[in-house]
């Protein structure tokens, strides 16, 4: 958001020694309130280069984004080491989190995506990607000695969750039993597991050769993708009772217990925290982000419309 700066010299003194020639400046926003959103890491681009400043300019107030995985930000926001107004999750799981710790009401989808492959146009395996074929497909590739496979920690982030899922799903689709702990090997996989907002990151600096990602954050990324069929995508409620429901993983959480993971639906959810410091504030961005000029900002950025109903 740009402002118009009054700025004014000031001089500081220590023990009646020059310090620093200082400047004291003040914004025509000085005294607005401070919208502080919490989301999903891989909206990092859409929310603090798109809707962020767009609801800020429009209305007249500062925003402040903060992306983590949904779930580990979901915990922060229940322990209350974490205070926002608003809280934006991709699957239903943190918000879950979130309405066990008494802290959210309803909440409200305002986008959708699906499971992508992204790779790094300079990989070495880019071409064989980029040119999947029944001879070689993507999941082949995937497979091969030397080809470095980038995902975020399953325990704390829905993203790691759904590229297992996708994965166990592939198994089926394409008759490939093992497929999945070919590319990923153990569940737990420290040499593949990196947080959300750095995974496309360490893909574009070429740290991995190929990851798994939302097609909404790959194309916000401007990063080549493969598109996956919708049987094994998540994207598409019609395939969720004969395709996702029939996949589970198991894995130790933080805690060290067992705990069953199952798919959810890819869409994204808007909510306002019951300990919002602006909770009218806070209303008004999650009513914003289903108007029509925040689904252009979604769409532009590779989102697709909301699918699925409040809850």
């Amino acid at each position: 958001m740009q402002t118009s700066l009054s700025c004014r010299p000031k001089v500081l003194k220590k023990s009646g020694l020059l310090l620093a020639l200082a400047f004291s400046c003040i914004s025509p926003f000085a005294t607005a309130e401070a919208l502080t959103v919490t989301y999903a890491g891989s909206m990092g681009v859409v929310m603090d280069n798109g809707l962020g400043p767009d609801f800020a300019k429009t209305h007249h107030v500062d925003y402040q984004g903060q992306g983590q995985g949904a779930y580990a930000m979901a915990r922060l926001l229940a322990a209350k080491k974490v205070v926002a107004d608003v809280f934006v999750s991709i699957t239903p799981g943190p918000i879950d989190v979130l309405k066990q710790a008494g802290l959210v009401g309803q909440a409200q989808p305002v986008a959708s995506t699906r499971m992508v492959i992204a790779y790094n146009p300079h990989s070495r395996f880019a071409q064989q990607l980029a040119q999947s074929t029944t001879a070689q497909p993507w999941w082949k590739t995937l497979s091969e000695p030397g080809l470095r496979f980038g995902r975020t920690d399953p325990t704390s982030d829905p993203q790691g969750q759904n590229i297992i899922f996708t994965l166990k799903l592939a198994e089926k689709y394409y008759h490939q039993p093992g497929l999945a702990q070919k590319i990923m090997g153990e569940v737990i996989n420290p040499q593949q597991i990196a947080a959300e907002g750095g995974l496309l990151a360490r893909l574009q600096a070429g740290q991995v050769d190929a990851a798994s990602g939302y097609e909404s954050a790959t194309r916000s990324a401007k990063l080549p993708y493969i598109v996956l069929p919708d049987e094994i995508n998540l994207s598409n409620p019609d395939y969720s009772q004969r395709w996702y429901d029939t996949v589970s993983f198991e894995v130790a959480d933080k805690q060290g217990k067992a705990k069953t993971y199952r798919p959810q639906p890819l869409v994204f959810y808007a909510v306002v925290l019951k300990n919002s410091p602006h909770p009218q504030l806070a209303q008004q961005f999650v009513d914003y982000l289903t108007s029509a000029q925040a689904q252009k900002i979604f769409k532009e950025n590779g989102y697709d419309q909301p699918k699925g109903k409040s809850f």
